[in-house]
């Protein structure tokens, strides 16, 4: 754990607020789930909460199925990381954080298919070789909980209409799955 030097005080009826620098740092925006965690000296441990996290074991055989139908990368992400890959880039993307295009693309709440010639939007932060093919947000009673993707070589041909309609339909199914 690393102290910040900042000091709260609780007030009258319970609160402590977090500063806006460690919120812009990790990314905790307004009205994001957080899980409180104790410890027996006293520690009190905030995490941010990702609904589509409890499904990480669900999200990965989701990615494995749609990487067998397609032969393409398949990615989960919730809203911060990705959580699941299949079919190559592992290292690169598994668990880091997704990169603001990717971020802003869930928040249009709409699906993304790379055309010919657009630009590409990077999966993750920093420098890496893989981009967005396909990104379909997953929706849960409303609320934004992230995306399945497929995710291609920078140079590569667009995506198609399967890989599409794929993702379109496992984003649905992923978000049904965190509404029972």
């Amino acid at each position: 754990m690393k102290a910040t030097g900042i000091v709260r005080r609780i007030d009258d009826l319970g609160r402590v607020v977090i500063p806006k620098e460690i919120r812009r740092t990790l990314r905790i925006r307004d009205g994001d789930p957080l899980e409180i965690f104790t410890e027996k000296d006293g520690e009190v441990i905030f995490k941010k909460y990702s609904p589509i996290g409890e499904l990480s074991d669900f999200a990965s055989h989701i990615c494995d199925s749609l990487h067998r139908s397609t032969d393409a990368v398949a990615a989960v992400c919730d809203r911060d990381a990705v959580i699941a890959v299949s079919g190559g880039g592992r290292r690169e993307l598994l668990e880091k954080p997704v990169s603001e295009e990717l971020e802003r693309l869930m928040e249009s709440r709409r699906v993304y298919r790379r055309e010919s010639g657009a630009p590409a939007l990077p999966v993750v932060g920093g420098e890496g070789p893989w981009s967005v093919a396909v990104a379909a947000p997953v929706l849960s009673e409303g609320d934004l909980m992230g995306c399945v993707l497929f995710a291609q070589l920078k140079d590569s041909r667009p995506a198609s209409e399967v890989e599409y309609k794929l993702a379109e339909t496992a984003a649905g199914f992923l978000g049904r799955q965190m509404e029972s």
